[in-house]
């Protein structure tokens, strides 16, 4: 007879409760998508009331509110909440109907980040690795890739180099393939792996032969890898069909009801103030009728449940939504005093700027600042532009100054666009004449920028321009 036994164990497991799920949730949204989510929070809250056309001035109820710092508390209690049982209280049916209406009906584009995220809330990973993967999420573009280098993100976050190795391989794992990468060569390398065919040919032609391929130089490449020309025309076309932008089908630059979360105005004395626009986002205050009416409902125990669960969501709520705006002005108040160059001169003049440096000034866990600002835009003096674009690293130049990422790009631009068209200027002169101009960046970097910008190389340049 098998022998038995009984064992009593406990388990950890990466949950969140439905409060801090939620406080996350609209954290992160953007303007759009918290829209909606107000509206269908209204319409399956009946103690939730619109007052945006009321004469209140204090419409929006603060009960119980805490300082930013409370944020820092819902981060902590995501890594370190147990879930030791499956003690759920239990829900009417129809109160279980209207939260999954809720969550369900959400329509609006999800973002790449989002798309991250929720992969990384279900991976099989230790804390430290789920928080730098957190990190480098946050590092990266609507194409999915680096800005920055990883390692240079784990500065940033003060992680270990080989947590920060151990959650790149991590993200590079999630949908879509190819994310992760610093450039697109680096991302169709990404993609031939994940579809099992690495050391395959297409694989040896991107690793090193692309500007061949991009010549035709096809018998030059079958001598190299030592196969048929029309193997390499078949690679070819199957480079061809990968994704050189594998976060496209979630680029939010597609979305045309893009609002902006934040505008940075010239006020009359000359100085740069950051105030949220707010327009979207409806006025909500906790229904006084059923704040009596809970108060009047005696013995009914389901109506008193009914109500007070309701009205427990709906304070949520309205905390969340309040923590949401006083996070992302603060934070807009910070961009303002780091990026007064930039403000006054344009693109060129943006600083570098870290989301480490916000969260040590406002006293904030950097995860904070960064899902703060994903999906967030701020209309500046020079156009729109996402919150996150804010933050980069960048060089110093000979004179002391600092220019971010994002200067370094625009002034490959503005080479570009001055260029004499029957003589593109090659990378190699890009990165003489930056050097001139007290910028010292590698040739490969300038290539990397070049792709960003969506930019030909010189000889391509050449032929297209006749």
């Amino acid at each position: 007879m098998p022998e038995s036994s009984f064992q009593q164990s406990l388990s950890q497991q990466q949950s969140l409760a439905p409060q801090m799920r939620r406080s996350l949730e609209i954290l992160q949204a953007g303007s759009l998508e918290l829209t909606q989510m107000v509206q269908q929070a209204l319409e399956v809250n009946p103690v939730l009331e619109d007052v945006s056309e009321s004469d209140s001035l204090d419409a929006i109820e603060h009960d119980d509110l805490d300082d930013l710092s409370s944020l820092n508390e819902t981060d902590d209690d995501w890594r370190e909440e147990q879930i030791l049982s499956g003690q759920a209280r239990q829900r009417s049916e129809d109160q279980e109907s209207a939260r999954e209406h809720l969550y369900n009906s959400i329509v609006a584009p999800r973002t790449l980040q989002q798309h991250l995220l929720d992969q990384l809330s279900v991976a099989a990973a230790p804390e430290p690795v789920r928080v730098a993967t957190e990190a480098l999420i946050g590092a990266m573009d609507e194409r999915g890739f680096f800005d920055q280098q990883p390692d240079e993100v784990g500065r940033q976050f003060a992680l270990e180099p080989e947590v920060v190795e151990e959650s790149l391989a991590l993200l590079r794992s999630f949908d879509p393939p190819g994310i992760g990468a610093r450039d697109i060569p680096e991302s169709l390398l990404l993609q031939l792996e994940h579809a099992g065919q690495a050391g395959s040919v297409e694989y040896r032609i991107v690793d090193g032969m692309l500007e061949d391929l991009a010549r035709k130089r096809y018998q030059v490449i079958a001598r190299k890898l030592g196969t048929t020309v029309e193997r390499i025309i078949e690679a070819a076309e199957r480079i061809g069909r990968l994704n050189p932008n594998p976060g496209g089908d979630f680029n939010p630059t597609g979305n045309p009801e893009i609002r902006p979360d934040v505008l940075i105005e010239k006020t009359r004395d000359g100085s740069f103030e950051a105030r949220l626009t707010n327009d979207y986002l409806p006025r909500l205050k906790i229904s006084d009728f059923y704040k009596d009416l809970l108060a009047k409902t005696g013995s009914d125990r389901a109506a008193r449940s009914f109500l007070r669960e309701n009205l427990r969501e709906g304070r949520t709520l309205l905390r969340s939504l309040s923590l949401r705006q006083e996070t992302i002005q603060a934070i807009a108040e910070r961009i303002v005093a780091h990026q007064q160059p930039f403000l006054r001169q344009g693109p060129r003049h943006l600083r570098p700027l870290t989301m480490n440096d916000i969260a040590g000034e406002l006293g904030l866990h950097a995860t904070t600042v960064s899902r703060a600002v994903a999906g967030k835009y701020v209309l500046t003096p020079h156009g729109m532009m996402e919150m996150r674009a804010f933050f980069a690293s960048g060089y110093q130049t000979a004179n002391g100054a600092e220019v971010s990422n994002a200067g370094v790009r625009e002034a490959i631009q503005h080479l570009v666009d001055r260029e004499d068209p029957a003589k593109p200027v090659s990378d190699e002169v890009i990165s003489m004449a930056l050097a001139k101009q007290g910028i010292k960046v590698a040739r490969r970097t300038v290539a990397k920028y070049r792709e960003q910008l969506g930019v030909l190389p010189s000889h391509l340049r050449k032929s297209f321009s006749g």
